[in-house]
């Protein structure tokens, strides 16, 4: 009675060393560093990095050791002031051909990540990170739908057989113009059944000609979907990013706030957040001069200027064929002679609509034109502000050898990275609408450390009055306890390492209250063998009895809890989130060191021996 078979203490032993193992790395705080990235593929040279370190030895900033990786490279100091210092002499010193952010890096000893072994992360109140607050370009938005109505009323008239002369956008409306009335009429019935109260159709009866505009409702909800689309957008691309448990919620009608905590290159996230890349697809003018055009700067009529790569002018159809609205997924790599492309995939309707345009236009060139829009900060009059700039550049040409459906890939990027940026943002989605930050802030660690601080204190405190409660309440069986709760502590922190999850205040809040319920489990315990040796059992029974009868009784209150963990998982968000999963690898662990590290403890004290009494 009261014995453990060997694999049962084996056990123990191996979940424990395995647990110091991956709590380890916890011990080594993460260091201050300051990271330069160059902005294009090369490895960044060591003439680059002597003017950088002979600038900081400039101004008498310490730098604690230099880490190279390929096109960046890591100085580490031994205090955030020094990195923060050090940040503004190499934004200095930089220029335009490199990036530099403030970096935490892992100090994590060789062995330890030998075995994988990692510190958790911590959350933006603990460690710090980025904070960006960014504002939707509404305007840009209700544009972009004044543009899709643009090319859907074309294809709207092609389909009901109603001829007109042509269709421009003039300023917040769209005008078409018809040669006669009748003509005019059958357009505004067909445009009010296909859109509703969405258009606001005004057409003078001295004239032929109509002009839509959007309704005040409609433009309400274009800025409503662009908010709610490019929040979602922002979540995918953090998600590509590997940011763990990011803040990514509405402020007001048109600003987004973005936290990102621990981020490793913050130059990288802020560029792949902001960005507004996207494709479309356009059947190339082989008909005219895209020289004489560019010459006399008009393009003729039904087409658009373009660039290529080279600088050369190129004339694009302005009915677009596609655009990367349609695309589900995108994935970089190469094409058979090596060179960088990205993958595409549509969706059912975009592989229908470009099955259809491709198979009626094959041995035709068609171009793929990248858009992307930068916010740009300019001054006028005095005052800075922000406004938008649209590039359009064409990345390739290739003549439409065969119909073209669900999958295809594109080429003529310039490099690897270029597709794989290309490729992460048409995988998560173009933006609704360009975004531009208002605010930016790296949140550092001088005000992590303080809650890192103050929540550790907390636990030292809320553990050492368990332990010396425990101690001196239940004597040995106390001292039993105390080191199952010290395991139990250990085993969190090395399940939040192997998970990697954040840790944030109220992740810390869980192991507080994680400390208080573990040992409740011995508690219940040793009050139930107390009761059993006032019956007049003898030690051994008492011990066997209060640990089988008090199981049932701990194991459902565990399981009560560990439901409660899993519903605020499931319907919370963020810190929430950080607090439900603390709680529940806490119970999940307390379960384990309280039955069986406390059994084992002590059958090792107590059992196949014969005891008179017992130290509780």
């Amino acid at each position: 009675m009261n014995r453990y078979p060997l694999w049962k203490y084996v056990l123990v032993g191996v979940v424990l060393l395995v647990g110091l193992v991956y709590a380890a790395p916890n011990l080594f705080p993460s260091q201050p560093a300051v990271q330069i990235s160059s902005t294009s593929e090369d490895v960044l040279d060591e003439a680059s990095q002597q003017r950088f370190e002979q600038a900081l030895v400039a101004k008498g900033l310490d730098i604690k050791f230099t880490e190279s990786k390929g096109s960046q490279v890591l100085f580490h100091f031994a205090d955030t002031d020094t990195q923060l210092a050090a940040a503004e002499v190499l934004k200095e010193t930089a220029g335009k051909d490199f990036v530099v952010a403030l970096n935490l890096a892992p100090a994590t000893p060789a062995w330890l990540r030998a075995f994988n072994a990692q510190p958790m992360y911590l959350g933006l109140d603990l460690r710090g990170g980025v904070h960006f607050l960014m504002e939707v370009d509404m305007k840009a938005a209700v544009d972009k739908a004044l543009e899709r109505y643009d090319n859907e009323f074309r294809d709207l008239f092609r389909d009901q057989k109603i001829k007109y002369l042509g269709v421009t956008r003039e300023g917040e409306t769209v005008s078409v113009k018809f040669r006669e009335v009748a003509e005019r009429n059958a357009a505004i019935e067909a445009l009010r059944a296909e859109y509703g109260d969405s258009l606001q159709i005004a057409a003078p009866d001295d004239s032929t000609d109509l002009q839509a505009g959007i309704s005040e409702t409609a433009i309400a909800a274009v800025q409503k979907f662009a908010l709610q689309q490019n929040i979602t957008t922002l979540r995918k691309r953090v998600n590509e990013l590997g940011v763990a448990e990011p803040i990514i919620q509405q402020q007001g009608a048109n600003r987004i706030v973005v936290q990102l905590p621990g981020v490793q290159d913050t130059a990288r996230a802020k560029e792949i957040l902001g960005a507004t890349a996207t494709l479309e697809f356009r059947l190339v003018d082989e008909n005219n001069d895209p020289f004489q055009a560019k010459q006399s700067g008009r393009a003729p009529i039904g087409m658009s200027l373009y660039t290529e790569r080279d600088g050369s002018p190129i004339l694009l159809n302005r009915r677009v064929m596609l655009t990367g609205e349609s695309i589900i997924d995108a994935s970089s790599g190469f094409d058979e002679n090596s060179r960088p492309a990205v993958h595409i995939t549509l969706d059912g309707k975009g592989a229908s609509r470009f099955a259809k345009v491709t198979g009626e236009n094959v041995q035709k060139l068609m171009a793929v034109v990248f858009i992307e829009t930068k916010i740009e900060t300019v001054e006028v009059n005095g005052e800075l502000q922000k406004t938008s700039r649209t590039e359009q550049e064409v990345i390739n040409v290739a003549r439409i050898q065969e119909q073209l459906s669900k999958r295809f890939q594109i080429t003529g990027l310039d490099s690897p990275k270029e597709a794989r940026d290309l490729a992460l943002l048409l995988r998560a989605g173009a933006l609704a609408a360009p975004l531009y930050i208002v605010e930016e802030r790296t949140v550092g660690p001088n005000l992590g450390k303080e809650n890192i601080e103050t929540g550790f204190q907390s636990i030292l405190i809320g553990f050492a009055l368990v332990l010396i409660f425990m101690a001196v309440y239940y004597r040995v069986f106390g001292l039993v306890a105390n080191v199952a709760l010290t395991m139990n502590v250990v085993l969190v922190f090395a399940m939040l390492s192997m998970l990697q999850a954040t840790l944030t205040l109220p992740g810390i809040a869980g192991i507080v209250l994680t400390i208080g319920m573990a040992v409740d489990a011995n508690v219940l315990i040793f009050e139930r063998i107390k009761e059993e040796l006032r019956t007049g059992a003898s030690t051994q029974r008492a011990i066997n009895a209060g640990f089988e009868r008090a199981l049932s009784t701990i194991t459902d209150a565990n399981i009560t809890t560990l439901i409660a963990a899993v519903v605020l998982f499931s319907f919370g968000t963020g810190p929430i989130k950080g607090f439900a999963i603390t709680l529940a690898l806490g119970i999940i662990s307390s379960m384990f060191t309280a039955i069986v590290v406390s059994r084992a403890l002590i059958n090792l004290i107590y059992g196949n021996r014969r005891v008179q009494t017992l130290s509780i």
